[in-house]
């Protein structure tokens, strides 16, 4: 069963048995017992080492000396990662797997979670192509390395211990675009130089989840993690109360921690609070490397979510992983994604006529291009893809007809006949409903930010990881799953494969073909973000966040 993440206590305050070199020496240099014998009152008693002895002697200075400079040399850089020996819900450890060995030079941070280790494919008859299909990656030795600059350690820890100036940030959407929002609220505390107040979390108006963020995010483990980057503060002092606060929306898109600055910090300085509103992806990608590191922190160790959230998606998971492999596909089918995408659903007139009507009524929530038509949109592959659609890949890509499938989302539109597709050729079809016990969700009716959570864990999972659609979740799925191990992640190619699936004369062999072939180099093998700007950090973690063993950097802050 996936667990959080044991870290290492810190040396300098946690008490450790002496060191057998220490003691080794000690044999040598503590004088003899004095005795009580008269014998021994007046004089004074001398002895001499022997030659084994001073040779052994000799040996154990050498290995002092040389731990003692592997040590200092170790501190010499600040590193952020974990060490873990997880076991596995069959009760073995699992060390082989890279995600469970993300070592630390100097400080451990917990990490949010752990996936179970990767089954591979169930044995028995299987073919290439299946036996393909479940293959994991090369992760090529990258690892989590978060190595931050002596600049930036000098500077968080004055913002760590920041009173006078305090951030109170608004975030909104579902739980990836909060995540995201959140992400984006530490790193602007950490610019500005404030104290940070535990995120708001406004009211979904889409699903009406009313959650504060103690509901989904465990607090103490949220500011403990940040402690050494940002003060975070659960309310305002008093001192900083006020009746009415001037609310900043107006954030363009792409800004820089310069422009963040230039236009915040007089403000900041001169009133002590400062509450933004609408942050969503308005921050550059770009970042300096200290604070881009800082947004992997944040998203990958502080961003836990609460022991009951965390609990359940874990025994999903594991009723999940006890009966094999399995595939997690993240379908967009709900009723508000073919309002705002401006696609049909493929269900027929009557479901087509529904969304039209909803979205002439609702028009701000288009947020697709406005110029094309929907064979357009479809084609240019901003549509999600259908039941009927994702089966044909899988089936293209090599999945098994008796796999087992874990669908995260939403409740679809129109029901049961809009799975009717995938469920006709993979019949071991569940979701958290179905998986769950009598009750285990009743805790979380309305709660679609909790419930969300837990797909989000079970997912996490998976051997293989697939969604019908781009955003947030898919790039948060993407980057968590390569900064655990670059575990399975297949983004579909809708461009490319739409216009074979509707052609007649492509044989299913011939789509199988291409189909492996368009989707071979983008399966969850490390991609770097370097010299992409369009390219966000926590979707790409290399090389800012991920090191190959050994060639650890120490980069500048501002």
């Amino acid at each position: 069963m996936a667990k959080t993440l044991r870290t290492i206590k810190n040396p300098f305050f946690t008490p450790h048995p002496p060191s057998p070199f220490l003691l080794f020496s000690l044999l040598f240099f503590s004088p003899p017992k004095r005795t009580t014998s008269p014998r021994y009152l007046n004089h004074h008693h001398q002895t001499r080492c022997t030659p084994q002895q001073v040779f052994l002697l000799l040996i154990s200075l050498s290995l002092l000396f040389s731990g003692i400079s592997f040590l200092a040399s170790s501190l010499t850089t600040s590193s952020t990662c974990i060490v873990s020996s997880p076991s596995s819900p069959l009760g073995f450890f699992v060390s082989d797997d890279p995600r469970h060995l993300l070592t630390s030079l100097a400080v451990s941070v917990p990490s949010t979670l752990l996936p179970l280790p990767a089954r591979g494919g169930r044995s028995g008859n299987m073919t290439e192509e299946e036996r393909e299909f479940w293959k994991q990656p090369n992760g090529e030795g990258y690892k989590p390395c978060l190595e931050f600059s002596l600049a930036y350690r000098k500077k968080a820890a004055r913002v760590s211990k920041e009173k006078k100036r305090f951030l109170v940030v608004v975030v909104s959407g579902g739980l990836n675009q909060q995540r995201n929002q959140i992400v984006d609220a530490v790193v602007i505390a950490t610019i500005l130089e404030a104290a940070l107040v535990v995120p708001v979390l406004q009211v979904n108006r889409v699903w009406g989840d009313e959650s504060e963020f103690s509901d989904v995010f465990d607090v103490e483990h949220f500011k403990k993690t940040l402690r050494s980057d940002v003060r975070v503060v659960s309310s305002l002092p008093s001192t900083h109360l006020m009746s009415r606060q001037t609310i900043e929306n107006q954030i363009p898109w792409d800004v820089s921690p310069v422009w963040i600055r230039a236009k915040f910090f007089k403000q900041l300085n001169e009133e002590g609070l400062l509450v933004l509103k609408g942050l969503d992806s308005r921050l550059a990608k770009n970042l300096p490397p200290d604070l881009q590191k800082l947004r992997c922190k944040v998203a990958f160790h502080a961003l836990r979510f609460t022991a009951p959230i965390e609990n359940l998606g874990n025994k999903l998971a594991r009723r999940m992983w006890i009966e094999g492999p399995y595939i997690a596909l993240h379908l967009r089918l709900e009723k508000d994604v073919w309002v705002r995408t401006g696609c049909l659903t493929g269900l027929g007139s009557e479901f087509d006529r529904i969304i039209a009507e909803t979205r002439m009524s609702q028009p701000r929530y288009l947020t697709g291009r406005l110029n094309l038509t929907y064979t357009e949109r479809r084609l240019a592959g901003l549509c999600p893809l259908n039941a009927y659609e994702i089966a044909r890949l899988l089936k293209a890509l090599g999945a098994p007809s008796n796999a087992s499938i874990f669908v995260a989302g939403g409740e679809p539109f129109g029901g049961s006949r809009a799975m009717e597709p995938l469920a006709k050729e993979f019949a071991n079809l569940v979701t958290k409903e179905t998986l769950a016990h009598k009750g285990e969700l009743l805790p979380y009716t309305n709660r679609s930010s909790a419930l969300a959570a837990i797909d989000y864990i079970v997912s996490l999972s998976s051997d293989v990881f697939v969604p019908s659609h781009g955003g947030n979740m898919a790039k948060a799925m993407q980057g968590n799953r390569a900064y655990v191990g670059h575990m399975k992640f297949i983004m579909p190619n809708k461009r490319a494969m739409l216009p074979l699936m509707e052609n007649p004369s492509v044989s299913e062999s011939e789509l199988s073909r291409v189909a492996r072939k368009l989707h071979g180099k983008s399966q969850g093998h490390p991609e770097s973000r370097r010299g992409r700007r369009d390219r966000d950090v926590l979707a790409y973690p290399v090389p800012e966040c991920m090191c190959r063993h050994g060639k650890h950097r120490s980069i500048g802050f501002f």
